[in-house]
């Protein structure tokens, strides 16, 4: 929401993690880094046939495989370990272990500065969902308490920009799609999915980037959460 635009209907806010509350890129990039290592040390035939370029390309494989399930990213995850187990002659008996290994990484994220604060204070006026495409789990985070709900791509059956998602955030927030807020990074998938949807959205824009012009502009820009509770704050 602009600045003197009516926010007064608002009663749900829904958010993006990924990238809205933290950086999402290095962390996979160390959970994977780790994964290998723990597979190296436990299951060395894998990481003897298989190179990290070797497994991002049976990912790419797994994906055209499995178009109906592009929305659980845990499916595919475990899918690809069960590939390189069997092919290196392990079976899928490492399946759980290498997950978790994997897991416990993806989920050691640092917030952004500003995002536990605003959270903290958006939440004593707003009910917040958490929604995301990923497999972020928010109790090992340590941020469940702030938010009322969490909806996943997983649980929702469809991944964002998909309507079906943002239906079943506004379901879980209580309010109308037009009383809900959506805040997130991505112009497609958070933005115009949101928009489309028939929430309103503010984008999330870290590093000053140009809006793309394929999509109608967002209800609202703000580089960080922490500037959303001060344009909310007049309510």
């Amino acid at each position: 929401m602009r600045r003197g635009q009516d926010v007064n209907d608002i009663r749900t806010i829904t958010l993006d993690l990924d990238d809205t509350l933290w950086a999402i890129h290095p962390v996979i990039k160390r959970a994977e880094e780790s994964l290998y290592a723990w597979m190296g040390e436990h299951y060395p035939r894998i990481t003897e046939l298989f190179q990290p370029d070797d497994i991002r390309e049976i990912r790419r494989e797994v994906i055209v495989e499995f178009k109906d399930r592009l929305h659980d990213l845990t499916f595919l995850r475990r899918t690809v370990l069960a590939r390189l187990g069997e092919a290196a002659g392990y079976g899928d008996s490492h399946v759980d272990d290498a997950f978790e290994v994997f897991n416990a990484v993806r989920n050691d994220v640092t917030l952004f500065p500003e995002a536990r604060a605003a959270l903290v204070s958006l939440r004593e006026r707003f009910v917040l969902v958490a929604v995301t495409n990923g497999n972020a789990d928010l109790e090992r985070i340590g941020i469940r308490d702030l938010f009322d709900d969490v909806v996943s791509a997983t649980m929702a059956g469809a991944a964002k920009p998909a309507r079906r998602i943002f239906d079943h955030a506004v379901n879980a927030g209580g309010a109308s799609a037009r009383q809900t807020l959506h805040v997130g990074d991505h112009p497609l998938h958070d933005v115009h999915g949101a928009r489309d949807a028939g929430l309103r959205a503010v984008w999330v824009n870290r590093n000053g980037e140009q809006w793309p012009d394929e999509y109608p502009a967002p209800d609202g820009e703000v580089r960080h959460l922490g500037e959303l509770d001060d344009l909310l704050s007049s309510r």
